[in-house]
């Protein structure tokens, strides 16, 4: 399965990010999605959509899309929040999720900041795909996609955009 993994849109969910999520089966959004409910609708038509709500995200997104959520995709555990660190800074809440649920895989957004690291502690990979929108600071706009199969990840993929 290919998986395109954004964040942080803020309403905006541009060409050039359609062009690189084209060939995705799934979008897994890491919140603050930025618009309205129809803009949460747009991004589920162009592909199916597993995502959270943010913290910039108003009661009718919430509606749509739950704070967290925890699902497995081809063996791998994926847990996705919005506000979650990276290992060694999680927030509170995140690690504790993190702690009872055990993922192989933790997405978050909120920071606006790509990373992509293994966390050696609870053996998992942490994503955070960055700002894909164009609300905040960040000098480039960002995207991920990779592989699963089988229970392991490849492929990964990095999509910059300067703002």
């Amino acid at each position: 399965m290919k998986v395109g993994i954004i964040s942080d849109t803020h309403g905006v969910f541009s060409k050039e990010f359609k062009e690189f999520l084209e060939p995705v089966d799934v979008i897994w959004h890491a919140g603050d999605f930025g618009g309205s409910r129809e803009f949460v609708k747009e991004i589920a038509a162009f592909k199916p959509l597993i995502g959270v709500y943010g913290n910039c995200d108003g009661q009718d997104i919430r509606q749509e899309c739950p704070r967290t959520q925890f699902f497995n995709c081809e063996g791998k555990k994926i847990l996705m929040t919005h506000i979650g660190g990276y290992p060694g800074k999680y927030d509170l809440k995140a690690l504790a999720m993190i702690e009872n649920y055990r993922p192989d895989v933790f997405v978050c957004g909120h920071s606006h900041i790509l990373k992509v690291m293994m966390d050696k502690q609870y053996d998992m990979l942490v994503i955070n795909p960055g700002a894909c929108g164009l609300q905040g600071w960040q000098i480039y706009r960002t995207a991920i996609r990779m592989d699963i199969q089988d229970g392991k990840i490849s492929n990964l993929e990095l999509f910059k955009l300067e703002r």
